[in-house]
């Protein structure tokens, strides 16, 4: 995506200046010609290399949101209109970056642009359950509403990553704490302890790798710190391409310990998210494909894109989702009942419900169950070192004896 700046000749004769990001600049004319506008001239706003260097790329979190929705719907009811509830929030919101967007989606909007267009110019901001929902409260002329429906969705969002992240500090910061602590005995106390040994010494197997260990990351330092950064690039890259990315994601749901939770707390994201969508008046397909995207796992994203393809072609929405491993029983079935009932989208608002809690509660058992095991892994580790270096003295004062 890049900027354009357009000079446009409004349906009213009145020259328009104003900036809109697209993927090329036939997009831009194309988006400002539906609109009624006549294009005098798009140029691109090609930004510096320092520009490119330091200025930090825009984002909102999944509460900046949440809040927006919140406040915009509160603003709309109260008759406020959009451009100006929108030059409001610009102003008021914390995240400087996202007020900037929302100054410019608001002037998009004055010169003749439907709020949807606006905020599909920035994909990287809005995701696409939020243009979806916008369009069809835009379209059905309940915009606040939808707007109310999806500031809970986004909410319910944030609850879930709290709780995933919550998890997973735990052990994450432990297992830096355990990295820095080995590499700073390795550093500074075994060569303190190798002056202890007298010469000639025999050294057992485990000190003499203790040893070369720390010789190693002494003295060749920077092919250490080489090879572990070029390591992380490659790991990342891979992680990125559709296959890594893939292939993460099925590791994910078999972790010990964290699979299931994983597991149980996409299901509860794509069940709520598919309920808001259908809730907004979405089509299905469009609505399938949007939950899928919305999980942020390969593995229900693909789940999902082949469900809309068969319910395109007549199937039922359970029937393709109970093909798939990744959807348990129980939802399907929940499903199944709902799409013959009419009630779909209150039904996967309780399956959503459903994992949420287990979520919570398997937060906190696995706190509780992981901070003796990691304090177990850290000690046995620090202990195995320390009883490596010890292990020639105490040989030396088993022969003096």
């Amino acid at each position: 995506m890049a900027l354009f700046a357009y000079e446009v000749i409004t349906k009213t004769g009145e020259l328009l200046k104003g900036q809109l990001e697209a993927a090329d600049e036939y997009a831009v004319a194309d988006n400002l010609r539906k609109i009624g506008h006549t294009v005098i001239d798009i140029v691109e706003i090609k930004p510096s290399f320092f520009q490119n260097a330091f200025k930090a790329k825009v984002k909102a979190s999944v509460g900046d949101l949440s809040l927006l929705c919140r406040q915009l719907a509160a603003m709309l009811d109260a008759g406020v209109p959009l451009t100006r509830s929108l030059f409001t929030l610009s102003i008021q919101t914390t995240n400087k970056g996202l007020g900037r967007i929302l100054e410019e989606i608001a002037r998009n909007i004055e010169g003749g642009m439907s709020f949807t267009d606006a905020i599909s110019a920035y994909p990287h901001i809005f995701p696409s359950i939020f243009s979806g929902m916008v369009k069809a409260g835009e379209v059905g002329g309940t915009l606040e509403e939808a707007l109310g429906r999806l500031a809970d969705q986004l909410q319910k969002d944030k609850f879930l990553r709290d709780s995933l992240r919550s998890a997973t500090f735990y052990p994450a910061a432990i297992g830096i704490f355990s990295v820095l602590l080995l590499l700073g005995m390795l550093f500074f106390l075994v060569p303190l302890f190798m002056g202890f040994f007298p010469p000639g010494t025999p050294l057992p197997l485990p000190t003499k790798i203790v040893v070369a260990l720390s010789n190693s990351l002494r003295s060749l330092w920077y092919l250490w710190f080489l090879t572990v950064f070029l390591l992380a690039i490659l790991l990342r890259t891979y992680l990125r391409s559709p296959l890594g990315k893939q292939q993460w994601d099925r590791l994910k749901f078999r972790l010990p310990l964290f699979g299931p939770l994983f597991h149980r707390a996409v299901i509860a994201r794509f069940s709520r998210t598919l309920s808001t969508l259908f809730s907004g008046g979405i089509p299905v397909v469009q609505a399938l494909e949007a939950a899928g995207a919305a999980t942020g796992n390969s593995l229900v994203e693909e789940a999902a894109k082949e469900a809309a393809e068969k319910v395109q072609e007549g199937k039922s929405i359970a029937g393709p989702l109970g093909e798939s491993p990744v959807f348990p029983p129980m939802v399907t079935q929940m499903v199944s009942i709902g799409e013959e009932s009419g009630s779909l989208p209150d039904l996967l608002n309780r399956i959503a419900d459903f994992f949420e809690e287990e979520v919570a509660v398997m937060t906190k058992g696995l706190t509780g169950m992981l901070e003796p095991i990691m304090l177990i892994v850290v000690g046995l580790l620090v202990g195995s070192m320390l009883l490596a270096l010890y292990m020639p003295i105490f040989s030396v004062i088993t022969q003096g004896m």
